[in-house]
Parts: structure tokens; sequence; C-alpha cells
């Protein structure tokens, strides 16, 4: 579990990186509509920071009851973001 935690974490904060990057440069546009009014500003990535370390928190929480289903919950998540980190470098080594 703490490995993917790890991963979680470093994903979570690697997306908002390469984000603030693309558009940062004004050739790419924030496809999260939720988070697209924030990205150009400071916060995101202090958002992104502390919204991971909440989930991680909430996820430590239920691993102690609910293992299993932590487990499998957090691998999914990790591959969403695996595949979202994927694109992200796709796009910013293209730039």
């Amino acid at each position: 579990m703490k490995y993917l935690i790890t991963l979680l974490c470093g994903f979570e904060i690697s997306d908002g990186i390469i984000t603030h990057l693309l558009v940062g440069n004004g050739q790419f546009r924030e496809g999260n509509p939720l988070m697209a009014p924030i990205v150009g500003e400071g916060n995101f990535l202090l958002l992104k920071v502390v919204g991971v370390l909440l989930c991680t928190l909430v996820l430590l929480k239920m691993y102690r009851r609910f293992p299993r289903v932590t487990v499998l919950t957090t691998s999914s998540v990790v591959t969403f973001y695996g595949a979202v980190i994927a694109w992200n470098l796709g796009l910013f080594l293209a730039v």
C-alpha cells in the first residue's frame, strides 16, 4: 500500500507540474472543467499538493478497515494517473 500511495502522490504532483507548464505557455488548455479556471494561478500546484495529501490520509484510514477495497481503488487511481502522465508527457515532449 505504501508503494501505491507513493506512486499516487508522485503522479498527482507530476500531473500538476506538467499541466502548469503546458497551460502556462498558452498552447494547451486544461481538460478538466473544474480545474481549468485555476490552472494558470500559483494556487493550482498548492491545491494539487493539499488534495493529494488529503486523499492519502483518507486512503490510509480506509485501509485499516477495508484493505482489499482500498488497494483496488488506489491501484485503479494510480493506473488512471499513469495514463494521464503518459498523455501529458507526450504533449510536453511534442511541443
